[in-house]
């Protein structure tokens, strides 16, 4: 535990900017303020970054959790005015400047809050109890350790009602994570179930997307979107468009559509909801839980605190209810608000964000991507390559990098994995990993 006191701050000789997370807009921001006039206190909860756009590839037993996982404090090996602490923020205190976290008390001059998003299950308990979310490498190891113990179970059970539920695969969402996870779930139905699990077929496994709106993808061109529909169709993916879950009891899974499926795999990828401390004045937190900011990043009615990535809604020009929450808005206002923070410390004018829309790409499966750059439409083996080198290529860490590649490599010629491991047992009545095979 410790505390930094008034005694404490008087002797620093540099303005401290406290970040709170270290996703994608709190790394990028402390990479900015490298050679700054500050101190940099980075605080999460976790000890390392998480690369979230291959968290369903984790998930899916394709690649190990590590490789995309890198420690923070690798990443800033090399920056004398950064320091990190691994502690769970628990309430902003405006009026004193400080935060309170798990190990103490903790000073700012700036405040950033970079805390990024959470599942959004629409405050719907049932379902928030029964269906699997994927937000972090936890969660994604549970979803993996669900996935393998069902097939298990389907193997040896006798009764026919069980093995259809659990041969049943449900994913809620037909975002960019809908999309893909329901890619790989239909590859590895027709590649691996029949190959390493004798006895089941690829007859045996469903695999059905549901999503609320008319068309899959809906953020990306109509191109994209009728194409990543025809690949996943083509996959034997069953799709309902314009549907809502309305309830999820762990077994029935019911449809506004007037479906009901018997299922044991519910998905959860349907929405976000921005995640932060208390403390935050309700008069400036907008739709969604995120926090409304201006054209700086500075939080509405505060002086010194501001936020960035997900958990920031900024109003502007063909933004009218905010950027989107992807990796790249977090990383350019993090790039911007590090230059800003310089500009108000020497008393400078500040430069307003203008997010620079590089285009956007999802994969379905095998060989099967689309991709929108700028006017730019394209689809198929070559959208494919370019998913892959572009998040080849954002992954924190040379090794990292290394064994993705070669597990890509190996699982594209082999047409199967090796890390489909049940490391840690799920515990499917209390939701939570009990160790039971640690």
């Amino acid at each position: 535990m410790f505390t930094v006191t008034a005694q404490d701050t008087n002797k620093k000789t540099r303005p401290r900017v406290v970040i709170i997370g270290g996703g994608f807009g709190g790394l990028s921001l402390a990479k900015k303020l490298k050679n700054a006039p500050v101190d940099v206190l980075m605080l999460d909860k976790h000890n390392y970054h998480t690369f979230q756009p291959l968290l369903y590839q984790v998930a899916i037993g394709s690649i190990a959790a590590d490789s995309i996982g890198f420690p923070i404090r690798r990443i800033f090996t090399r920056y004398d005015n950064f320091s990190f602490n691994m502690a769970e923020v628990q309430k902003i205190n405006p009026e004193d400047n400080t935060v309170t976290t798990n190990i103490g008390t903790v000073h700012y001059d700036y405040l950033v809050i970079a805390t990024g998003s959470n599942t959004n299950f629409f405050n719907n308990k049932e379902i928030e109890h029964f269906a699997m979310p994927m937000k972090n490498i936890p969660e994604a190891l549970n979803l993996r350790s669900l996935i393998l113990q069902n097939l298990e179970t389907a193997l040896v059970t006798t009764d026919m009602r069980e093995k259809f539920a659990l041969m049943t695969f449900v994913v809620v969402g037909g975002g960019p994570t809908g999309v893909e996870l329901s890619g790989a779930l239909a590859e590895m139905r027709h590649l691996i179930l029949g190959k390493d699990y004798h006895g089941l077929s690829k007859y045996d496994m469903r695999v059905y997307l549901v999503e609320g709106k008319s068309v899959l993808l809906a953020a990306m061109s109509s191109q994209a979107s009728a194409k990543a529909k025809q690949f996943l169709t083509d996959s034997e993916v069953t799709i309902y468009n314009s549907a809502h879950v309305e309830s999820y009891d762990g077994f029935y899974l019911k449809i506004d559509n007037g479906k009901t499926i018997k299922t044991r795999n519910v998905f959860w990828a349907a929405g976000v909801i921005g995640e932060m401390p208390e403390g935050i004045a309700a008069d400036s937190i907008t739709k969604g839980n995120r926090i409304y900011v201006d054209e700086i990043n500075r939080v509405k009615g505060y002086e010194n605190i501001f936020a960035i990535g997900d958990v920031a809604t900024m109003i502007a020009d063909g933004y009218p209810n905010g950027h989107p929450g992807v990796a790249p808005v977090a990383i350019q206002q993090g790039e911007n608000l590090g230059k800003n923070l310089v500009h108000l410390i020497q008393g400078e004018a500040t430069d307003v964000f203008k997010y620079v829309d590089k285009g956007s790409l999802a994969t379905i499966g095998r060989n099967q991507a689309v991709a929108d750059l700028g006017r730019f439409h394209f689809q198929g083996f070559f959208a494919w390559l370019l998913w892959g080198l572009v998040h080849l290529l954002s992954l924190a860490g040379f090794a990292n990098k290394g064994i993705v590649f070669f597990s890509w490599a190996i699982n594209y010629f082999s047409k199967n994995s090796d890390n489909r491991l049940v490391v840690r047992y799920f515990n499917t009545q209390t939701r939570t990993t009990d160790g039971k095979l640690n």
